[in-house]
């Protein structure tokens, strides 16, 4: 029996002694493995150090006390953590851990935000706790992190490895300041990763962020108070996002999605004595990334120091890198929704400008940009736009024109500003209402549509105008002082026309098949110029006048449909010579008749023309159709030497056909 005992005893002896030595060697290896990954950032001239750390083999419960850690790389981080608890910890295989929970407490972290200068922020966690956790058994050691990219290339790397069920921050508080110049604060709450696996994320969430924000300037204190709620980003890929980091793809000319659904649910804000900005929700969709054009790097290699001032030519070289960028950046829809700014008047708030949009997609630098919904306040009265749209719009070829504005002392040529136009292919203005002076009268704009391109240098060849839109009738204004005297006090203008140059034909036609002003006239106008060089078009005048001596006048047709324009002009004419109407319609065909004489003996067509006019003055509401025909080459330059010099003899190079029908 005292074998039995003494034998039991041994083995319950040995028993515990294996346990806290297979305990012992669980820990130690462990801490080598934390104590080597530590060591890369002692090298570096960093610090890295950690308390106690005990693993119990019966619950499987890792916890590590005290870690601190702090790097010397530009911009320099500090990291503390009071304690990590890992439960459930276990090594499926030799090359992966994995826990049920991971929870760390009292987190720190500090950082110097731009290398070089005073900004630092300060985070602050309570504790975060991660479910379902499985990553490397084996910590890498970090390489040499002399820059902030060179810790985002490895933390990525990292997260590649890892998965987990849920990572959650139940809040989160964080300091940035500038000196005393700058002081921001502000607190995250409900802040959550869900479902994280080869370095994916399937949902990214925070609940609400509040920040106030307040700047010394001039003597004067400005605060900016702000609260964010509902953010939310779906199909994270940080994958995709570090191929922007990585040189081996700086070749790479494909598209990366980065981002699958972004929304914000509000947005609000106040700044001043009073002035709130609310943005009711903020969207997108589809964002990705060309790893050969958006080159994080390289662009932070540009950024002046803080507190310098670039250099025209270092301003022009950061422009273009921002410009690739953007030639790197796809956005399939975004918007900006429900916008409005309240600013205080007298004992209350009033709105100062509402909008019910923005929006934009981009793709290789190009996209729309489109204000719905606009209902602001001016001093003459409200402004309502119902729809403004930049079309075609080359936002990276927009940068590299403003970038030539660099040099306040050398102004760029006008070849050059032309650019502009070229980074833009149109306008589109839809329901627009905005006063008119100091009147209660409005201009109002039912559309507007204006385009352009097919660009030969810096110049358009291709435009197209489609407008409708009215307004009052300035009686001021000497030129509408007939239609406020016959009391017309608005008119409303409907307008369309293109024009277009062909170059393997060399013809170049404008056409108008609609212009009418209301109650007044309606109009239509086709015509043409043959054998147009393309040197023509460039801003050297003399190459220009060069070669417009090839361009040759073509056939022209307009077509008048009169309103009321006609009765208007009798009006008019009977009120100056204290006439009838009937009177003075009369008269106004006998100066027609009179002051043709000269044109008929010029040209044996005019007489029928003549008659024609004088047709639609006698009857109201006539058409009249004139249509102009060459007779043989009409060089462009000497017609307009004609027309300049004597019209009658210009109009003897055409055959003129005139008529009138109801």
């Amino acid at each position: 029996m005292k074998k039995i005992l003494f034998g039991l005893l041994a083995a319950i002896v040995i028993a515990v002694g294996g346990f806290f030595g297979l305990q012992f060697y669980v820990e130690q290896k462990i801490a080598g493995n934390i104590d080597a990954a530590f060591d890369q950032i002692r090298k570096d001239g960093g610090k890295a150090s950690h308390g106690r750390l005990d693993f119990d083999l019966w619950t499987h419960t890792l916890t590590i006390a005290d870690i601190k850690a702090e790097t010397v790389a530009q911009p320099p981080m500090m990291v503390k953590i009071a304690k990590i608890t890992a439960t459930g910890l276990v090594q499926p295989d030799a090359a992966h851990v994995s826990a049920a929970s991971v929870e760390a407490g009292d987190i720190q972290v500090g950082a110097r935000m731009i290398a070089g200068s005073d900004w630092q922020a300060t985070y602050k966690l309570p504790g975060i706790t991660v479910k379902d956790y499985s990553g490397p058994a084996t910590i890498k050691q970090p390489p040499a992190l002399s820059s902030v990219v060179d810790m985002y290339q490895f933390v990525s790397g990292v997260f590649k490895d890892i998965t987990a069920s849920s990572i959650t921050v139940p809040s989160a508080t964080f300091t940035v300041n500038s000196g005393a110049a700058i002081a921001a604060e502000g607190t995250y709450s409900g802040l959550a990763m869900l479902d994280i696996k080869e370095g994916k994320i399937a949902t990214m969430k925070s609940d609400e962020l509040a920040f106030a924000t307040t700047t010394q300037a001039a003597g004067k204190t400005e605060k900016v108070t702000g609260k964010v709620a509902n953010f939310v980003i779906n199909d994270f890929d940080g994958t995709a996002a570090a191929t922007t980091l990585d040189p081996s793809k700086a070749d790479d000319d494909s598209y990366h999605r980065v981002y699958g659904h972004l929304s914000i649910g509000s947005y609000d804000v106040t700044a001043g004595p009073g002035v709130r900005t609310h943005i009711g929700e903020m969207v997108a969709d589809d964002i990705a990334v060309k790893p050969s054009r958006v080159r994080f790097a390289e662009m932070l290699s540009t950024m002046p120091q803080p507190g310098a001032v670039p250099s025209p030519s270092e301003a022009r070289e950061m422009m273009e890198k921002v410009a690739r960028i953007y030639e790197g950046i796809r956005i399939g829809s975004a918007a900006i929704n429900e916008i409005s700014v309240n600013a205080p008047q007298g004992q209350s708030q009033q709105n100062v400008a509402r909008l019910s949009a923005l929006r934009l997609n981009l793709e290789d630098g190009k996209g729309e940009f489109a204000v719905e919904g606009l209902d602001a306040n001016s001093p003459g009265g409200p402004v309502r736009i119902q729809r403004f749209a930049l079309k075609a719009f080359d936002i990276s070829n927009f940068m590299r024109a403003v970038a030539l504005f660099a040099n306040p002392a050398q102004r760029p040529p006008p070849k050059q500003l032309l650019r502009l136009l070229q980074a833009l292919g149109g306008i589109e203005v839809k329901g627009g209402v905005a006063p008119y002076k100091n009147s209660k009268q409005t201009i109002n704009i039912d559309a507007v549509n204006l385009s352009w391109g097919q660009f030969v240098g810096s110049i358009p060849t291709k435009a197209h105008l489609d407008a409708k839109l009215a307004g009052p009738v300035d009686p001021t204004n000497p030129a509408f002082q007939a239609l406020a005297v016959a009391g017309i006090n608005r008119q409303a203008l409907d307008l369309d026309i293109s024009a277009n140059w062909d170059e393997a034909s060399g013809s170049f036609v404008l056409d108008a098949p609609a212009f009418e002003l209301s109650a007044m006239l309606k109009a239509s106008l086709r015509t043409s110029l043959a054998h147009i060089p393309r040197g023509v078009f460039t801003l050297d005048p003399q190459q220009a006048s060069t070669m417009a001596e090839q361009i040759e006048a073509g056939p022209l047709e307009l077509t008048l449909r009169d309103l009321g324009a006609v009765d208007l002009i009798v009006a008019q004419y009977a009120r100056t010579k204290d006439l009838s109407r009937e009177a003075a319609r009369s008269a106004i065909a006998d100066e027609i008749r009179a002051n043709s004489e000269k044109a008929a003996s010029a040209n044996p067509d005019a007489p029928a023309a003549i008659e024609a006019l004088i047709r639609f003055v006698e009857t109201p509401h006539q058409t009249l159709v004139i249509k102009l025909t060459p007779l043989g080459k009409v060089q462009g330059s000497q017609l307009m030497q004609l027309l300049n010099n004597d019209p009658l003899l210009a109009l003897s190079q055409f055959r003129i056909e005139a008529s009138t029908g109801l």
